[in-house]
């Protein structure tokens, strides 16, 4: 199952082309990303999908890119081009809704990359080929493709808790249920045939993402190690990708104080209400 198909061998070389394109184009990249701020205010819906072809570091490509050509090849052969990219896409784009769900009112809240696609991938590959092995850079201790699923799960959980990197992994856990849920309606006999994998999958994710939207400050803890690169991260990926207008700003602030009082402001948030506010006065 680790062939690569040729709809597989399409979105590589479009992931690879879009990627090396934003990383030595910082202008295309930015044009590109998911951006809270542009899709809302803007209506760029097209960043749904472009998103995913933009990567942020070389690293975050080749990881994703890995994943792809690994579990790819078995489900594309199995279910067809058609299908498998209707998998991919709907990962993408309901990681992507997920995000925007739970940001929808940090207007400088921006994700990039393939992640959740193809997490999409994977989970589909587990809840239709559970006994699917994997084997790691050629050693012979293969592990079931289920649990290679359920782990990605913890560590999801984890990165999302700790804030260990600059990686969505909320979306990424929305765009594996998402391409699950695509392929068991494909093949809806997974359901009766391969119900402990995908229980193994869906369970604890449902459970996190109920908490991501319920309890939000639940899943919030400070991980000192990395606190002297979260402000380089920042910059590189979550600043706007041209400046809002004064108008655009005090509407995000009024949303956010409407949603969540004005409590809920930062300290910089405050300073532009009272910035805005003096000018119009």
């Amino acid at each position: 199952m680790t062939e690569v198909g040729i709809t597989s061998l399409i979105l590589i070389i479009a992931n690879i082309f879009c990627s090396v394109q934003g990383l030595n184009d910082r202008h295309s990249f930015k044009r590109n990303t998911f951006r809270i701020s542009e899709f809302l205010f803007k209506k760029d819906y097209k960043r749904l999908v472009t998103s995913g072809f933009f990567h942020v570091s070389w690293l975050h490509l080749v990881l994703n890119l890995a994943s792809l050509c690994f579990f790819s090849g078995g489900i594309e052969l199995q279910l067809g081009g058609a299908r498998y990219l209707l998998i991919y896409f709907a990962g993408l784009v309901g990681g992507n809704l997920f995000a925007l769900f739970v940001h929808r009112n940090h207007g400088d809240y921006s994700t990039a990359g393939a992640t959740g696609a193809i997490t999409g991938i994977i989970f589909a590959t587990i809840a239709l080929f559970p006994g699917f092995e994997i084997g790691f850079l050629g050693i012979r201790f293969p592990i079931p493709a289920w649990f290679y699923g359920f782990l990605y799960v913890l560590f999801s959980i984890y990165g999302i808790k700790s804030k260990t990197d600059n990686i969505g992994h909320e979306a990424n856990l929305a765009g594996g249920l998402t391409g699950l849920l695509v392929a068991v309606l494909m093949q809806p006999m997974a359901v009766t045939n391969n119900y402990l994998a995908i229980l193994a999958l869906a369970i604890p994710s449902m459970f996190f993402i109920f908490i991501i939207i319920n309890r939000p400050r639940f899943i919030l803890i400070t991980n000192k190690f990395l606190n002297r690169y979260d402000k380089d991260l920042t910059v590189e990926i979550v600043q706007p990708a041209e400046p809002l207008d004064h108008q655009q700003e005090i509407d995000l602030i009024l949303e956010k104080i409407h949603q969540h009082g004005i409590g809920s402001l930062t300290k910089k948030e405050k300073e532009k209400l009272d910035y805005y506010s003096r000018i119009i006065q």
